[in-house]
């Protein structure tokens, strides 16, 4: 396939010990994406030689602290693209929904933010727990920030590398996804929902752990409200913050 935009898009897979999913992850990404970095937490399988052999020009950072968001945050760093996408290394994300968060960029959007609930979205992993958790992180984000957010803690987003200062991402946990959605509206970004539809992990078992997480979210979330902001706010005339379906 020829490549559909004049931009160049990076995306970053935070992986350890994915060996076997990396094959199917792969297989899934656009032709044209013009860099894949891969952050290897220190993974003690063939991770990082099964990558290089899938992909030849694979840009590999070795993590040099613990989980997902330092991962993501050194992969952000690293990225030369003009959007950077990031999905995950288990097969839950589809690479080949790519396309439409690119998409959604050339179209106007400064972050695409992946959604589960929005229509056409779904998941064949989430727990009930799981969901009614997120539900609700979802809707107290929304009443604090004024956003209109469909799905809080989904690791599926893209957005300009332009604006990666503006997140100014500090975090070490899956809280990452929470952390880049508030600072996103924070920083008056334009949002753009993506339906997606997460599949469930192929092989190995998940390093979330749901009440945990949830509880470092949740804190994440009270934590911003008092946090400083100092960006130009791009509001409606409604005094709510863009947050569209695609």
């Amino acid at each position: 396939m020829n490549k559909p935009f004049a931009v160049s898009v990076s995306v970053v897979v935070p992986a350890m010990n994915e060996a076997g999913n990396l094959p199917h992850v792969f297989a899934t990404l656009p032709t044209w994406v013009d860099e894949v970095i891969l952050v290897d937490g220190n993974s003690i399988d063939d991770t990082v030689a099964v990558a290089r052999r899938l992909r030849p020009d694979l840009r590999v950072v070795t993590q040099t602290g613990r989980g997902k968001g330092n991962a993501l945050i050194q992969g952000f760093a690293a990225a030369r693209g003009d959007i950077i996408v990031m999905i995950d290394a288990d097969g839950s994300t589809d690479g080949r929904e790519i396309l439409a968060f690119v998409t959604a960029l050339m179209n106007g959007a400064d972050y695409a933010k992946g959604s589960r609930y929005a229509p056409g979205g779904g998941s064949d992993d989430i727990s009930v727990l799981r969901s009614l958790g997120n539900k609700v992180l979802t809707g107290l984000t929304n009443r604090l920030y004024g956003t209109g957010y469909t799905d809080l803690c989904y690791g599926y987003n893209a957005f300009w590398a332009r604006h990666l200062d503006a997140l100014a991402l500090d975090c070490d946990g899956f809280e990452i996804e929470t952390l880049m959605n508030v600072r996103a509206a924070q920083a008056g970004l334009y949002i753009e929902e993506v339906p997606s539809h997460e599949h469930s992990r192929i092989h190995g078992e998940s390093n979330l752990h749901a009440v945990r997480d949830g509880w470092r979210v949740l804190r994440t979330i009270v934590r911003e409200r008092t946090r400083r902001v100092v960006f130009p706010q791009r509001q409606d005339a409604l005094g709510e913050w863009l947050v569209t379906p695609l």
